[in-house]
């Protein structure tokens, strides 16, 4: 499940909101390539602009993204957003999501226009986000590489 209000999305882009560059790719793709069965040139890859929601659980992102990458949709979902208000969407089969040169691999959802990075990747990759520098920093603990907890 997803968290997100669009509304406020519109309104953060004024207040501090954190905006990174992500590289998506299509996992599958890149796993055939490994093993010879896909023209390297035939891996789909998207790079865009993302914005950090953490109050938003999972990553979203646009149907045209999902399109592009070629993605098929897994299931179908309920994303609740901070309204209250509730949405059945896909999710997708698994992207490769790398920022700031971490990279972690997992389902989206559908929906929005703008990609969305929320907790699980966040915590997956290790990465802190600093607010006031509009940014996102490795954890001080972990500068190196992402620590996962069990």
């Amino acid at each position: 499940m997803i968290n997100i209000d669009r509304d406020k999305i519109q309104l953060s882009n004024n207040m501090g909101a954190v905006r990174v560059k992500v590289k998506l790719t299509n996992a599958i793709d890149e796993e055939l390539v490994k093993r010879g069965l896909l023209n390297p040139n035939l891996l789909r890859v998207c790079e865009a602009e993302a914005l950090i929601d953490t109050g938003a659980v999972r990553t979203a992102i646009p149907v045209e993204v999902c399109e592009h990458l070629g993605l098929r949709i897994r299931s179908q979902e309920i994303a609740k957003y901070a309204d209250g208000r509730q949405e059945t969407v896909g999710l997708t089969g698994p992207i490769i999501i790398e920022i700031e040169g971490r990279e972690t691999i997992e389902a989206a959802m559908v929906l929005g226009d703008i990609v969305l990075i929320g907790q699980t990747v966040l915590e997956t990759l290790d990465l802190l986000v600093d607010c006031k520098n509009q940014r996102l920093v490795p954890n001080p603990e972990n500068p190196e590489r992402a620590v996962l907890r069990v």
